[in-house]
């Protein structure tokens, strides 16, 4: 796994989206967003689904200690924006733990401890109010969803500037592999544009519109 990830690193959230769409994966999570543009992340899935609180109330971020290095903790709060499942305490253990980042389905608080210390955090939004009492943690690597996008514990999320793509596991060696093939086309038509090759010319020589296209079986 760890070589893959180094290699997923490389790649942009926007060449891995024309990989999957050529692949007919559907991996591309709409709606959240990085709270720097320069934030990036890649790394294995560690999900959390959470749930309206019980008449009992459970706890929300007590898992934070049993998360592996590198790994990026996906919280499946069903797109709330009413209260927030993680802050700058989580924050902290995180960064110090050597965690990749976190991409929540729902709204995250004490915004300013993620950009101080570097700590990548992908969300629908910000803000102050708490998630106390509001929602608890229901499972711990399960199958969760990110909007429209299944998550699988140990599927690779990558993040960065445009967004979040979620790459099926089994399928991350075609991934990239494809994504390698799109990356050098595209290296390859910059290079003759900057040098005064037409637009036109460079992309019909390297295949451009045949890149992304739906691989048929």
């Amino acid at each position: 796994m760890d070589e893959f990830i180094e290699e997923f690193r490389q790649h942009s959230t926007t060449t891995l989206s024309d990989a999957m769409d050529r692949l007919g994966i559907a991996g591309q999570v709409f709606g959240i967003a990085p709270l720097d543009r320069g934030f990036r992340l890649a790394g294995p899935a560690f999900t959390i689904r959470t749930i309206p609180v019980a008449v009992v109330p459970g706890t929300m971020g007590d898992y934070i200690d049993d998360v592996a290095p590198g790994s990026i903790v996906v919280i499946d709060n069903g797109g709330r924006l009413d209260g927030t499942v993680w802050g700058d305490i989580l924050t902290i253990v995180a960064h110090r733990r050597g965690l990749g980042g976190t991409v929540i389905d729902g709204v995250c608080r004490d915004a300013a401890r993620s950009l101080e210390l570097g700590y990548p955090i992908f969300s629908r939004g910000v803000t102050m109010r708490t998630g106390r009492g509001r929602v608890q943690a229901d499972a711990y690597q399960v199958p969760v969803s990110l909007g429209d996008v299944r998550v699988e514990p140990g599927d690779v999320v990558v993040g960065d500037a445009d967004g979040v793509v979620v790459v099926p596991r089994p399928r991350q060696e075609e991934v990239l592999a494809v994504a390698r093939e799109i990356a050098e086309a595209e290296d390859r038509i910059r290079r003759e544009i900057e040098q005064g090759s037409r637009l036109d010319e460079a992309r019909r020589r390297h295949r451009y519109f045949q890149l992304q296209s739906r691989e048929r079986s």
